[in-house]
C-alpha cells in the first residue's frame, strides 16, 4: 500500500466510528445548556475508545507474540551484460524469534509478505540507508562487503499492522475534534487538549526508555504516543497564538500549507519541489536551501 491508501483507511475507520459508535443525540451538541466535562466526554465516546484500545492490544500481541520463522527472498541479478540475461539470486534471512523489532525479523514485515505478497512491497526501504546496508549512510549507497542478508529485502512502511496504528492516530485526532465541538470556552479547550497531549508525550518517551522504541517504519505504540502528544502540544500552542491571542498573520504560511497540503505532497513525492528548492543557492549550486538541512549533500 501507499501512504495515501493508509490515510484513506484511517479516515474511513474514524468516520465509521464517529457515525456508529457514540452515545447520545447530535442535538446535545447544539444545546448550550449541556455541561460537558472530561469524564462525560469519555463516556459519550467510550465505544470509540474501546475500539482504539482493542486495536492497540491486537497490534502489541501480534508484534511481540507472533513467531517469525526463517524466510527468503529473491532479487534479479544480471549475468550476461550483452544479452541482459538475469537470474534470481536467493537470500536467506535467519530469524526464528518473537518480539523482534529490527529490520529483518519483525512481525510487521512477515504479515505483509504473507498477505500482500513480497512482490508488492516497497523495494527501497528506509533501513537500506543504515550503516549495515550502505557505505554512504545515512543515504542510499552500495552495500558494504559484510552486509547482512536482509539489506535488499522489500519492506512496506505502509503495511497492514502500521495502518492499524494509523487508525489509532486518527481516532486520537477525532477526540481533539470532539473537544472543539463540545467545549466552547478557550480555557476548557486548552485544558482538555493539554492534559492528554502531555500524558501521551511522556508515555511515548517512557516506553522508548524502557525498550519499546519509537519506530516510524513499524509504527510502534510508542511512536503513536510520542507523535500524537507532540502534535497535540503544537496544536495547543498554535491555538493559543491564533485563536486566543489573535496573531493570525503569524500563521498565514501554515494556513496556506494546510489548504494546499495535497498539492505539496504530490510535488514532493514527484521530486518536483526539491528540484525547485535546489534552484535557490548561494554562489554555487551545492550551496542551496536543501543543503542547510543535510538533504542532497
Amino acid at each position: 500500500m501507499g501512504v495515501l491508501q493508509r490515510i484513506a483507511i484511517a479516515y474511513l475507520v474514524a468516520a465509521l466510528c464517529e457515525i456508529w459508535l457514540k452515545k447520545g443525540d447530535d442535538r446535545e451538541v447544539r444545546d448550550v445548556n449541556v455541561d460537558y466535562s472530561g469524564s462525560s466526554l469519555l463516556r459519550k465516546y467510550q465505544l470509540q475508545w474501546a475500539v482504539t484500545f482493542m486495536i492497540c492490544i491486537a497490534y502489541l500481541l501480534v508484534l511481540y507474540g507472533l513467531h517469525v520463522p526463517d524466510w527468503e527472498y529473491q532479487i534479479p541479478t544480471i549475468i550476461d551484460q550483452t544479452t541482459s540475461f538475469s537470474a534470481p539470486k536467493t537470500f536467506l534471512v535467519k530469524c526464528g524469534v518473537r518480539g523482534d523489532t529490527g529490520p529483518a525479523c519483525n512481525a510487521v514485515g512477515m504479515i505483509d509478505r504473507n498477505i500482500l505478497g513480497i512482490q508488492h512491497l516497497y523495494k527501497r526501504p528506509v533501513y537500506a540507508r543504515t550503516q549495515e546496508c550502505s557505505i554512504n549512510s545515512p543515504d542510499y549507497g552500495p552495500l558494504p562487503p559484510d552486509a547482512p542478508s536482509w539489506c535488499q529485502a522489500p519492506f512496506d512502511p505502509e503495511g497492514i499492522l502500521s495502518s492499524m496504528m494509523a487508525v489509532v492516530t486518527s481516532l486520537i485526532g477525532l477526540h481533539f475534534g470532539h473537544i472543539i465541538v463540545h467545549f466552547k470556552d478557550h480555557r476548557n479547550r486548552i485544558l482538555q487538549w493539554s492534559i492528554p497531549s502531555c500524558c501521551l508525550l511522556v508515555l511515548g518517551f517512557a516506553l522508548d526508555w524502557f525498550g519499546m522504541r519509537v519506530n516510524k517504519a513499524l509504527y510502534t505504540f510508542s511512536y503513536v504516543c510520542a507523535t500524537a502528544g507532540a502534535a497535540g502540544v503544537l496544536f495547543v500552542a498554535i491555538y493559543v497564538m491564533v485563536d486566543v491571542l489573535g496573531y493570525k498573520r503569524a500563521a498565514a504560511a501554515l494556513e496556506w500549507i494546510g489548504k494546499h497540503s495535497l498539492m505539496i505532497y504530490v510535488l514532493a513525492a514527484c521530486n518536483v519541489l526539491p528540484l525547485l528548492l535546489q534552484g535557490f543557492y548561494w554562489r554555487q549550486p551545492r550551496n542551496n536551501i536543501l543543503s542547510l538541512f543535510g538533504i542532497g549533500t
